[in-house]
Order: C-alpha cells, then structure tokens, then sequence
C-alpha cells in the first residue's frame, strides 16, 4: 500500500516536537511542488524539519551553509582543469538533489542570491556554456535569521516572491520545552527512515494537480491578492500575480493532505498568511505606527468576502 502525506506528517512530529504549522508547511511546499522559506531564531530546529523531511521521503538532501564570502561556483558547480585529458571537467555542486538546505541564506551576498535563483526558478544551472537540468523533484527548503541580526542581508523581493511559501517559527512553549528535554537532552535526534518514496511524492502532487477548484473561489484568490494592491499608506507593492498561482496551488494541496478532492474556502484562508507575508513590502510608516505585518495581513484577509 502506499505511503500517504499524513505517514510523513506523523513520523515528522516524532521528531520534531512543536512546530506542527512548520511540518504542515513543508508538506504543502513539497506537494505544491515549490519552494519554503523558514524564518525564526537560532536554535528552533528549522535546520532539523528540513532534514526530516528528505529522510521521511529517503530523497537525496544537500545542505549549504550561506555565509558571507560563499561564491556562486560553491553552490552550482564549476569547471576544472583535467591535465591528464587535457580538457574541462564539471564538477556540479551541492544544489543538485532533491531537497537542498539553504542554510541562513540571507547571509550570503547577490551574486549567490543570483545563483540560486536560477534553480529555483529555472530547475537548472548553468556552468560555462552548458546547462544541466536539476533532479525530479527539486525543493529548496531555506532557513533565515531575522533581519536585525548581525551579519543579515535583505532579501530582494524578486527572490522572495520565488518561495511558494514563509513560514514564520516562535519557540516552543513550556509544555514543548520540557518534551524535548526529556526526548532528546541524553540522546541524539534520530531521523524517520523511509517513510515514503520519491515516486509517493510525485503521486501525491499528480493527486493535488486534479483537485477541484471552483470558480468562484478563484474569484476569491483574485479578491484576496487584490486587497493587498488596493491604496493603503502601509504597503509599497502589493502581491504579485505569482501570488495568485500560489494561493491555488497551496489549497490544493492541503484539500489533498485532508483526502478532498476539491477546495473549501477555509483551505485558501489558511494558505493566505503563509503565502503572502513575504510578497508584500510594507512602507516603514507600519513599524512607526507599532503594527506588526502579520497584523495587517490577518485583517486585510478578514476584509475579503468570502464565497
């Protein structure tokens, strides 16, 4: 019998305590065949999740750890020089495999950022004059530090707008706490084994492509991404029409990691946050005034009648 997306759900929060909106996250990115950023403080186990996941799926998992002097050759690849062939040979980099950690990625300068890029949009690199395209499936899983650490660059929106989704991790509460000391303070973490396949995966993202999407709930998506274009002195750009195809995508997926085979309206509220907080850019009179983004956000999708 196949494997479902809820096999890996649970052998994911046996590893990972708390953090239930971060495994649901990057099940949805990986069955929405995207990509997912990951922000919060050190030492909250977004590194962890992302291994997680690639064990649970027994996919290939390469981790980059961005920092400052890191070079686009050190993340897609270069040629090298063979004297005994007297030719070029390309090595290719860490970024081909299935699930690629960027690890702290605004840590890195443009020229990396630039790199990147590419791959996650293009699902190829480009080394010299070749190209290679990168594995079936390919996810970046990126983790980040907020941005009033040191050491931090900000993202370009464009970058931004490329992840399907942000997910935004706190810690864990006392309860959440206490469970992970009494799991993991004597022990190593250990990771799920092979919970599903690769071929599971593409199954499931053939499953989630066919899921009903009623017209009027893609009036709704429209009305949602319209609402944050709409005059407001707190937002210099609203969501792009990128936003829209990631609001549909992400329902779907979650209508198919709760065995429906069309989409409800509550599917698209639940998607929205996660979908937008990092689509928009928000003018500094939001931070003058104390309004938190995620504040805004809840309230403009509250504001949208919902079908």
């Amino acid at each position: 019998m196949s494997a479902t997306p809820r096999d890996v759900e649970r052998a994911l929060k046996k590893t990972i305590v708390g953090q239930d909106a971060a495994i649901e996250g990057l099940l949805l990115a990986s069955i929405a065949d995207g990509h997912a950023l990951l922000e919060g403080p050190p030492g909250i186990a977004k590194t962890l999740a992302c291994r997680a996941l690639a064990a649970s799926l027994d996919a290939t998992f390469k981790r980059i750890q961005f920092t400052p002097d890191l070079l686009p050759a050190d993340i897609v690849g270069t040629r090298i020089f063979d004297q005994q062939s007297s030719r070029f040979d390309t090595v290719l980099g860490p970024i081909v495999a299935n699930i690629v950690l960027a690890d702290e990625i605004n840590r890195a300068p443009a020229k990396v950022q630039s790199a990147l890029l590419e791959a996650m949009q293009e699902r190829q690199v480009t080394i010299g004059h070749e190209t290679h395209p990168l594995p079936d499936p390919f996810v970046v899983l990126a983790t980040m530090n907020p941005l009033d650490n040191d050491g931090t660059y900000a993202l370009p929106l464009a970058q931004m707008d490329r992840f399907l989704l942000k997910i935004d991790l706190g810690y864990p509460n006392e309860e959440e706490e206490l469970e992970i000391l009494e799991r993991y303070a004597f022990a190593r973490t250990p990771l799920p084994q092979r919970v599903a396949t690769l071929d599971d995966l593409r199954a499931w993202r053939a499953g989630a492509r066919a899921v009903h999407v009623d017209n009027k709930l893609h009036r709704y998506v429209v009305d949602l991404v319209m609402a944050t274009r709409s005059f407001s002195p707190y937002v210099a750009n609203g969501a792009s029409p990128r936003a829209s195809l990631a609001l549909v995508g992400c329902a779907r997926a979650r209508a198919f990691l709760n065995d429906r085979a069309y989409v409800e309206p509550d599917d698209i509220r639940s998607v929205a946050p996660a979908v937008l907080r990092h689509r928009i850019a928000f003018t500094h009179r939001l931070s003058l005034e104390g309004i938190a983004p995620s504040s805004w956000i809840a309230e403009t999708i509250a504001g949208v009648r919902v079908p």
